[in-house]
Order: C-alpha cells, then structure tokens, then sequence
C-alpha cells in the first residue's frame, strides 16, 4: 500500500504540475453549467424534476468528455516514461508494475473526480436554486457521478495498455484519440447503421441489445438513463435504454474497470526498459 500510495503522489504532482486538474474542472464546470441552462427545458413535458432531467443531459456529456479526458490522461502514462528515460529508474525501485500502475490510475480518477464533483455540483446548484424540488434528483446525479468514474476507469486502463504498446508519446495519442472516436461515435453510427439495413431482423432482435451492453461508454448511457426515468429525454440509440435490463449493463460497467487494467498490466509487463 505504501508503494502504491508513493506513484499515486507522483502521479498527482505531475497532474497538477501540467495543468490536467485545471483543465479538466473548467472543462466540466463549463459544459455542465451550458447544459444545466439548456437542457433542462423539457422539464414540464416530462413529468420529472428538473434535475433529473438535467441528469439525462449529463450523461451524454459525460459520454464524450470523461472518456476523452481519461485518455488524454493516460496516453503518456507509460510511452511518457519511456521517452524521458525515468522507466528503468522507476523500476529499480522495490515496486511492482501493478502497483505503478494502480497508483498511476488512482491519481488519475483523483482528478476526474475533482473535475466531476466540480461540473455536476455546479449543475446541481443551478438546478436548486432555480426549483427546490429538483431536491427529488441528488441520488440520480450521484449515480451518475460514481458510474462516470468507474467509465473513466475503463478508459485510463485501455489508455495504459495503448500507452506501453506505443512505446512514444505521438503514437500513443494517435492510438488514444483513435480509440476515442471508435468507441464513443462510430460505434454507435454502426449500430444505427446495422438497425437501419436489418429493420425488425435478426441484428436488431439478437444482436444489438448485446453490442450497446458491450460497449462500455453505452452500458455507462443506458444504466443510468434507465435508473433516472428520464429515458423520454433520450434520443438516437440511448433511446434503447428502457428495453435493456439495467443489471446488464450495470454489470457492465462494473466488469470493464477491472478487465481494462488487466489489460493494461499484462500490456506493462511485456515493455522492456
């Protein structure tokens, strides 16, 4: 515990050095304050309080940003070392390569978790003031926030494991930034895809439920536009969210954590200082 408590204030020091807790809050604060001012307009037509409803926005943003926030994050984590020459010190130490790395990632959801408490109290504040009874939302926002970490822990493990694949820094934000659009837009653009050539088919019955949950940034939209009841607020395919049991995708985003940092482990393991 005491190594891994040693890379996590490294690894925050060095967050804060560069700006990435900075970025990430205004970030958050920003987009969160936008969408607390426009997306809550629905309110009255569906029958929920407006924080709820706010709620349902978030998410879709959180769908974007914390997942590009956590690579951005991650890119540099292993290849960053390995260009500076600090890999083989780091190693010399009496540490394993899970223990960095577990540190690495506590650091890292440190930040995500500063920069989310900052975006979704802003919106939750915004909210309050304007109707008290948006009161009636608190635990949906905190579902959110708790299940936006674990998304971003999917993504900082899956950026480790680019990262000590790459090797270099620039290749590791090509593959990062990459993934990036893969998961989070055309993934979704290929279902929509899929739906539209197979009608009431075989794809739509079968197979699409099982790819949303697969797909953690979508198992991250449907759980928790499913537990909010704000799924009338949804569109495109989170609008699937009330025909997808919530266990599957809970489940989901509760194995993806753990199977990305597998990953990133074994992907550690194989870089030879």
């Amino acid at each position: 515990m005491t190594r891994i408590l040693a890379s996590f204030t490294a690894e925050f020091r060095i967050a804060v050095r560069n700006r990435w807790v900075a970025i990430a809050v205004v970030m958050m604060v920003l987009f969160s304050a936008v969408l607390s001012a426009a997306g809550s307009a629905p309110t009255g037509a569906l029958g929920a309080d407006r924080l709820s409803v706010t709620v349902a926005s978030l998410t879709s943003l959180a769908v974007y940003l914390v997942p590009l926030v956590a690579l951005l994050l991650a890119f540099d984590a292993v290849a960053g070392e390995i260009e500076r020459g600090t890999l083989p010190l780091l190693l010399a130490y009496p540490v394993s390569r899970a223990e960095v790395l577990i540190g690495k990632m506590g650091a890292h959801l440190a930040v995500l978790a500063l920069a989310l408490l900052a975006g979704y109290g802003t919106a939750a504040v915004a909210a309050v003031a304007v109707d008290p009874r948006a009161l009636a939302g608190l635990p949906a926002l905190f579902r959110l926030f708790w299940s936006s970490l674990l998304l971003g822990a999917t993504f900082l493990g899956i950026g480790y494991a680019l990262s000590a694949w790459s090797r270099r820094p620039s290749g590791a934000a090509g593959l990062a930034i990459g993934l990036w659009l893969v998961a989070v837009v055309l993934y979704d653009l290929a279902l929509l895809a899929g739906i539209v050539a197979s009608g009431d088919g075989f794809f739509t019955t079968r197979v699409f439920p099982y790819a949303l949950i697969a797909n953690p940034a979508d198992a991250f939209r449907l759980f928790n536009l499913a537990a909010s009841g704000a799924t009338a607020a949804a569109a495109g395919v989170g609008g699937a969210a009330g025909s997808i049991p919530i266990w599957d995708s809970l489940g989901s985003i509760l194995i993806w954590p753990i199977a990305a940092l597998m990953l990133a482990i074994a992907a550690f393991r194989r870089v030879v200082p």
